[in-house]
Parts: structure tokens; sequence; C-alpha cells
């Protein structure tokens, strides 16, 4: 049974940092898209960051509110995927989960488009 499970959440000041894990177990997903997503109350799930790979290497992608302060990172022989976030802020308060193997045709943003989910951890930026 495949199972991600994240860790690294918990309560930061504005400016500060945190690094989210997410751990597979299961099945290897090394050659396989992974992606973070985070959902504020009341409203949609978000994609944060993705990381994919190809025959050149992975390629990173990040949605515009974070690029520059969050890195996407993935250990192999460990089948975990990090997001070290830097310089946090109140807006980045959400639920952050992970999501591995985008499925064929689907597009890296996409909540819709990743066979795999982990329940997610809570981050919380107070001001």
């Amino acid at each position: 049974q495949v199972q991600l499970v994240e860790s690294g959440g918990g309560l930061v000041q504005a400016g500060g940092s945190l690094r989210l894990s997410c751990a597979a177990s299961g099945r290897t997903f090394n050659n396989y898209s992974r992606a973070w997503f985070r959902q504020a109350p009341g409203k949609e799930r978000e994609f944060v960051a993705a990381i994919s790979r190809s025959w050149t290497g992975d390629s990173t992608y990040y949605a515009d509110s974070v690029k520059g302060r969050f890195t996407i990172s993935r250990d192999n022989a460990k089948n975990t995927v990090y997001l070290q976030m830097n310089s946090l802020k109140p807006e980045d308060t959400a639920v952050y989960s992970c999501a591995a193997e985008l499925l064929a045709g689907g597009i890296y943003y996409r909540t819709s488009d990743y066979a795999y989910w982990g329940q997610g951890t809570q981050v919380t930026v107070s001001s």
C-alpha cells in the first residue's frame, strides 16, 4: 500500500524558515513527479512547487507566490521529497500536502492530476 507521510510543519514567526519532508513507502517514486500543494482555511487547494524527472535530470516549478523563497528537492535514496521554506509570510499559513506520480498527460500544477496524496501538515506563520 502506497503511503505519503508529511512532517516538519509547525508554528514559526514571519521571516522564519521551515523544512517539510514527504516520505513515501509502498513503492518508489524516484522517476516520477512529486509536488507540494497547500490549502488555507476557506480557500481551494493551490499548487506550491513540483519536481519532475526527465532524461536530462530534475526540473523544478514554483508558484509565483513562493518563487525565490521556497525550494523543492528530493533524496532518491530515501524516497523523500523536501520543501525548504524561507522568508515565511503569514499568507503562507496553510495545510501543506505532498503529491506523487503525475498521471499520463497531466499538468504539474493541477491537483486532479496526481495519483497519490499525503494527509498534510499544518504550517502557521505568525506576524
